[in-house]
């Protein structure tokens, strides 16, 4: 697991000890920065449920502003740490240990260009995830914004959303990443 591109190219990345996260690899990874390339330079990021951090990394890596990392593990936010500190990446950044779908019913702070949302297999979190974030995507997501969710491709269903659109979904394996946008409806006058 390694940094792909940007300021930090080549950089190893810790892995998270023992078996509790599932970090995302590194053709998964290149994709996913490949299709969001024209719009990270200068973007905001949170990365829910971060295990190692390696998203948001790449994300500051290759030009992000600032990225706001969750994990509920103890071990998960001192790998992040090592591993932002290892890379050069510690401006723009926030490591968090909270409770992931608890902060973000509570955040109050200025919207996201993109959320990340890559939680424990299989106990379907990343549905109440992203449901959360829908319920919340006028204050979560800048217009525009994108909310990404990481899964196995076995967990995937679809759901009624109110502000969310489901625009992409790209396969790699056993990794699946589905993209949801939100495009706020304009208010008339």
């Amino acid at each position: 697991m390694r940094v792909i591109a940007g300021k930090a190219r080549g950089r190893r990345l810790k892995r998270v000890p023992g078996d509790t996260t599932r970090p995302i690899m590194d053709r998964a990874k290149e994709s996913l920065f490949n299709i969001l390339a024209p719009r990270l330079l200068d973007s905001s990021w949170l990365d829910m449920f971060a295990g190692t951090g390696a998203v948001g990394i790449e994300a500051l890596s290759r030009g992000a502003a600032d990225v706001l990392f969750l994990d509920l593990a103890r071990q998960a936010v001192r790998t992040i740490d090592e591993n932002l500190q290892h890379t050069g990446l510690v401006q723009g950044s926030s490591v968090l240990r909270v409770d992931a779908l608890l902060y973000v019913a509570r955040y109050a702070g200025p919207p996201f260009d993109f959320i990340y949302i890559a939680p424990p297999q299989y106990k379907g979190l990343w549905l109440d995830a992203l449901q959360l974030v829908d319920s919340g995507a006028a204050r979560l997501l800048a217009p525009g914004g994108t909310a990404i969710v990481q899964i196995d491709p076995k967990e995937f269903r679809e759901t009624a959303l109110a502000s969310l659109a489901l625009v992409d979904q790209r396969r790699y394996g056993k990794t699946m990443l589905c993209f949801y946008a939100y495009e706020p409806e304009e208010e008339e006058e």
